[in-house]
């Protein structure tokens, strides 16, 4: 791979989304900074703001008749977000909505499909899964009333490294096949980058009658799914990270829908879940809806909706399959540069993967990590000894990617 800016200056000009670039307000863009933390929190699309600026107008003017308004009325505005959460994650529409957030629909759904006997009461997580994921585990094992040290098994790493052999999940789901109650993945490793294979982990975990649900908030955005197809029982993700939704934005779920077909599943239910028909008619009895929605227990908040509505509108402008197939080549790109030019930089995420890079330095992390702060280049510590980037396909350049990694080079520790 050619090693100079014009070369990245030329990938730029062939790249189909460059000009995704414009329709966002890039983080400290007038003071030159390089934006490679789109995996914590993406930046605003410049049409966030005018959206929810039309519906405080709406506030403002129609008051509570705004539910009833003719362009996409309160009541259902969520609507709004079911085709495109159906693309991203590929299912069927029916089977996706928006609520709470990512901790708060992993609870609500474990309450479906956690549930333990005094055979089956364990769950296998990642050992290094986000430190929510795991406190809501122990919490749901100790609301049964099993101890977590005994009913939560954990996929190690071998000593020494961050990533997961995958045929050593395949293993272990296999030797714990009679006591697993549940299967928890982050399909996509939020330290490591590690993308974990959907397909197959989901076909193991259906063989042996084991629900199975996945942690998507790295992979929504990020990669491409088939959770209906591949018969995946349940996910949930936040939208603030890859999904550009704003800070705190309502989070995603997802159930299969031959869930959706078990009247007799158990869930917490709220008044949103009720079918549309009958809902504003205040009845003792619960109706539930024929979809996922069913899960929804209160009205979401318009003005999180009208931010995600925005880019939402990007996705299904860009299509994953062209976002994904720039993320490798960005993500390649500066791999590659920086097993050329960076001989301390050891790259820790393996080739299953989508656009985070995690890098171990052989040195002060830390020095190199402020040193990028004064050169205006914005990426994530996780310490000890952890960088992360993310060049997004979205809105980062090739150019960008060359620039971080010349002063990544020129650093002296």
């Amino acid at each position: 791979m050619k090693n100079n800016i014009d070369h990245a200056r030329k990938l730029d000009l062939e790249n189909p989304l460059r000009d995704f670039r414009n329709k966002f307000f890039l983080p400290k863009q007038d003071l030159g900074t390089i934006y490679f933390t789109g995996h914590s929190l993406g930046p605003m699309p410049k049409l966030a703001k005018d959206y929810v600026v039309e519906e405080l107008d709406y506030w403002a003017k129609l008051g509570l008749s705004g539910h009833y308004k003719e362009d996409r009325p309160w009541k259902n505005y969520d609507d709004n977000l079911l085709a495109p959460f159906a693309g991203l994650v590929g299912s069927l529409e029916k089977e996706v909505g928006a609520m709470n957030g990512l901790t708060v629909n992993l609870h609500l759904l474990m309450v479906s499909f956690y549930r333990p006997n005094s055979k089956k009461f364990k769950i296998l997580i990642e050992n290094n899964a986000f430190s929510s994921d795991q406190y809501a585990v122990d919490s749901q094992v100790r609301f049964h009333g099993f101890d977590p040290k005994e009913a939560i098994i954990e996929l190690c790493p071998k000593e020494g490294k961050l990533t997961l052999d995958e045929n050593y999940i395949l293993e272990t789901i296999e030797k714990y096949k009679d006591e697993l109650a549940l299967i928890l993945i982050g399909n996509v490793n939020y330290l490591s980058g590690q993308a974990f294979d959907v397909k197959t982990i989901t076909a193991l975990a259906n063989k042996f009658n084991i629900p199975i649900g996945f942690d998507l908030a790295h992979g929504t955005g990020n990669l491409e799914f088939d959770l209906h197809d591949d018969g995946v029982d349940f996910a949930v993700w936040c939208t603030y990270k890859y999904l550009n939704c704003g800070p705190g934005s309502l989070g995603g779920f997802y159930i299969h829908d031959k869930h959706l077909k078990n009247k007799n599943i158990p869930r917490f239910e709220g008044w949103f879940g009720n079918k549309k028909e009958t809902r504003f008619l205040m009845n003792r009895d619960f109706e539930p809806m024929d979809s996922v929605q069913s899960w929804q227990l209160s009205n979401p908040g318009i003005f999180q909706l009208a931010s995600m509505r925005a880019s939402m509108e990007i996705f299904e402008q860009a299509t994953m399959p062209k976002i994904r197939k720039v993320g490798d080549q960005l993500t390649g790109y500066l791999e590659s540069l920086l097993k050329e030019n960076c001989p301390k930089i050891e790259v820790i995420t393996p080739s299953r993967r989508g656009s985070m890079l995690s890098l171990k330095y052989q040195g002060d992390t830390e020095g190199l990590f402020n040193y990028l702060v004064k050169k205006k280049i914005e990426v994530d510590l996780r310490r000890p000894n952890i960088l992360r980037l993310t060049p997004a396909p979205l809105y980062n350049t090739f150019e960008e990617v060359f620039k971080v990694v010349e002063i990544i080079s020129n650093y002296k520790s």
